[in-house]
């Protein structure tokens, strides 16, 4: 992809025209017939109902539906429908799932008038709440409110005969959600505790017990994810813990990938993982370093590949080439779960507003790009600003030394700044060498200064911190010998010389 410059990337308008809501009806549920116009892509009701869409890509239309009628089918399963029943519903729910779309249109709006792509998260957040006001609003008849559309029944009175399956989710409807979801955990987690009979509870719990997990963690897994207390010891877990094992993650590591991504657990070898993996070699990350990537991240092969893309696409955009995406994602695999709209693009604009080089920076430093703008990049810019440092100084350091960000303002920046102020240096060794702030105070700053000052020798802060202790011995010693050769007496420096290199650092 061709790179384009900083200001280019960043500084993309969006559409702020509000959004046209439907009303809902004391009877029933009434939509507004036209639910939104927008250049790039519009969806209209006809009379009888049915949805036109103009200008929308087939394929991304047909993505879309799919992913809208997942979502209402888990949304479905979880008010008490068994999958049969789910399937029925769909299969007559044509005209919602259309309405579904134009509400995903309609809600993001921006994003298609700038050829912007959903990810299956930004549809689900935008589609569930959706779907939880109509369970409130029609409760026991959503079902009906869905087959129906855009003509569903009177709220009171439903209008199909009632079956065992219609009851089951007339009852469920109607309590309340969270109950129902605290319900699934509690008995989710009793099912994973390993109190009562064994021969009762699952099969992978004495497994996962044997990996080194412990019950607690076990039961934490289930409360955050439930589903996994139904997972199947060989179908499911086990396929995947020895694939991570012949992909050389340590055994001691496996428990903690479960705990950070259980859902890995639901995932197939054959059609999703193994797949994204080779995609993502594909684009650069390194095949030999997947069990460190796992280990950091392993959310990263639960993305869909249109999110990764999205991703790619941005750093592509910033001039980044393609080996040095791949090194990106192999170092930080985070960077994929960040909004490239929320997150990156924001905090690119604020780097470039302090005319520090985007690419480079992002290159080098990717893991400053999950920070915060208000509680962690401007805190720490205006620290340096307020301390006498220009705002090209400011950016000078940050390009010399990238993780300046990423450090704590209270425990690690300000504590180094007071013990700077006690040396001899004026702030320019600061901007020549940012990297003082990297290196422990106790443990080598402290240390260091003393010998050096102690020997009566001028060192820059990078000449005594960045060279390893046997070199930081040598440079000493090289320093003390010219002084002698310079008029110094020897014999009190060999003693001082002697008593340094005998206690060593």
């Amino acid at each position: 992809m061709r790179a384009i410059s900083s200001s280019q990337v960043l500084n993309r308008g969006f559409s702020s025209t509000p959004i046209r809501r439907p009303s809902y009806g004391v009877s029933g549920i009434s939509f507004p017939r036209k639910l939104f116009v927008c250049k790039a892509n519009s969806v209209e009701f006809k009379a009888d109902g049915s949805a036109s869409f103009t200008t929308v890509p087939p394929t991304l239309l047909a993505a879309e539906k799919e992913e809208a009628k997942a979502v209402l089918t888990l949304f479905l399963r979880k008010q008490g429908l068994n999958n049969a029943a789910s399937i029925r519903t769909i299969n007559k729910a044509d005209h919602f799932i259309a309405h579904l779309i134009s509400k995903l249109h309609s809600i993001h709006k921006s994003r298609y008038l700038v050829g912007r792509e959903l990810t299956t998260l930004e549809i689900r957040n935008s589609l569930i709440p959706y779907l939880e006001s109509l369970l409130e609003e029609h409760g026991n008849i959503l079902v009906d409110v869905v087959e129906n559309f855009p003509n569903p029944p009177n709220k009171e009175t439903p209008t199909t005969p009632a079956t065992p399956t219609t009851t089951k989710m007339t009852t469920t409807m109607t309590t309340n959600a969270p109950e129902l979801i605290n319900t699934k955990k509690l008995r989710a987690i009793a099912r994973m505790s390993n109190t009562g009979s064994k021969s009762n509870v699952p099969p992978h719990v004495p497994y996962l017990i044997d990996l080194g997990m412990n019950h607690e963690q076990i039961k934490d897994i289930t409360r955050r994810f439930p589903a996994f207390a139904y997972y199947n010891l060989d179908r499911k877990i086990r396929p995947v813990v020895d694939f991570l094992l012949e992909l050389g993650v340590l055994r001691k590591d496996i428990p903690t990938i479960l705990i950070k991504r259980p859902q890995l657990c639901g995932i197939s070898l054959s059609e999703n993982l193994i797949p994204m993996m080779a995609y993502l070699e594909e684009l650069g990350v390194d095949k030999k370093q997947w069990a460190k990537v796992i280990y950091r991240f392993p959310a990263l092969l639960t993305y869909s590949r249109h999110k990764v893309k999205v991703t790619v696409d941005f750093c592509s955009e910033l001039g980044l080439s393609s080996k040095s995406i791949g090194k990106v994602l192999t170092r930080c695999p985070h960077i994929i779960s960040y909004s490239v709209d929320d997150k990156l693009r924001p905090t690119a604009a604020y780097f470039c507003s302090l005319g520090i080089d985007v690419g480079s920076l992002l290159k080098r430093c990717p893991q400053t790009f999950g920070l915060s703008i208000e509680a962690n990049l401007k805190p720490i810019t205006e620290f340096f600003l307020e301390r006498g440092f220009t705002l090209g100084e400011v950016a000078t350091m940050v390009s010399r030394y990238g993780a300046l960000y990423t450090f704590s303002l209270v425990e690690n920046l300000l504590p180094k700044w007071e013990f700077f102020q006690t040396l001899d240096y004026p702030n320019s060794e600061l901007v020549k060498f940012p990297q003082f702030f990297g290196y422990s105070l106790e443990e080598r700053v402290k240390p260091r200064y003393k010998i050096v000052k102690d020997c009566g020798v001028k060192l820059g802060l990078n000449q005594f911190l960045s060279c390893s202790e046997k070199e930081f011995n040598k440079l000493l010693e090289k320093k003390l010998r010219r002084m002698c050769e310079d008029g110094v007496e020897c014999g009190e420096v060999s003693e001082v010389d002697s008593a340094l290199f005998e206690t060593g650092l």
